[in-house]
Formats: C-alpha cells, sequence, structure tokens
C-alpha cells in the first residue's frame, strides 16, 4: 500500500480523474463507498488540472454537463494535488503523479487504464455500469 501525505501506511493513496468524478452522475454509483469497499481506508486525491476539466464540462448544458458538475462537488472532498509545472495532457500529468508517489489511479477512461496498468500502476473502473473493480498491475 501507498502510504497517504500524512505517511499512514494503512490509508491506500488513490488519484481520481475527471472520468471517475463523474461517474457517479452518469450512473448513480456511491464512488467513495465503493473505494472504500475495495481498498479500505483510502485518501482521495485529485489533480488541480482534473478540477479545470471538469469546470470546463460543466459549464455546459444536459447530463454531461450535470454530471462535471457533481464531480466537481465530489473533488472539493479530495485533497488537491498543485498543478504540475510540466506540460502535457492532463492524463500523461495523471500517470506521471501515480508514478512517483504509487498511488492507485481511478479512471473510466480505456486507453488511460491500459497505460498505467503497462507501467505498475493498480486502476480502478466502473464494471457494467455499476460496480467498481480494481485490476492490480
Amino acid at each position: 500500500m501507498a502510504p497517504d501525505w500524512h505517511g499512514n501506511p494503512d490509508v491506500t493513496s488513490v488519484l481520481l480523474d475527471a472520468n471517475a468524478l463523474m461517474m457517479p452522475g452518469q450512473f448513480g454509483i456511491d464512488l467513495f463507498g465503493q473505494i472504500g469497499e475495495l481498498v479500505g481506508a483510502f485518501e482521495p486525491l485529485v489533480l488541480e488540472e482534473v478540477q479545470g476539466e471538469l469546470y470546463g464540462l460543466s459549464r455546459g448544458r444536459g447530463g454531461h454537463a450535470a454530471a462535471a458538475r457533481l464531480g466537481l462537488s465530489l473533488a472539493a472532498k479530495c485533497t488537491v494535488v498543485p498543478a504540475s509545472p510540466e506540460g502535457g495532457p492532463v492524463d500523461a500529468k495523471i500517470a506521471r503523479y501515480a508514478e512517483a508517489h504509487r498511488c492507485m489511479v481511478a479512471t473510466n477512461d480505456r486507453e488511460l487504464r491500459n497505460h498505467l496498468l503497462s507501467r505498475g500502476i493498480d486502476v480502478i473502473f466502473i464494471r457494467k455500469q455499476k460496480k467498481l473493480e480494481l485490476i492490480r498491475s
């Protein structure tokens, strides 16, 4: 288990991407409750850039924007990781952070999931639009 920011080895750090934070609005799942069932005590982390993605998506109309607004409210309950000075896409920043800090990532993005698993990073994703599942690399 990766220690959280406070050095507690009994708490797993889980980095959430925008896609994961939108799952409750899209599929009606209890994101934090299901992650807790999978890994036990955990610290939810979100990159500042992910909050920016959600903010942009939330400004629209319809179900996608509503899911992003709910995602923003969930992100407010997470430890926010300050923006990275390194450039590149948000998914690349997620992979770099997860690898450097040895934390799990929650995402429903198949391409990101495969990339993370190839780098030895455990991934939490949604199966059949109703239940989270953990894949250990």
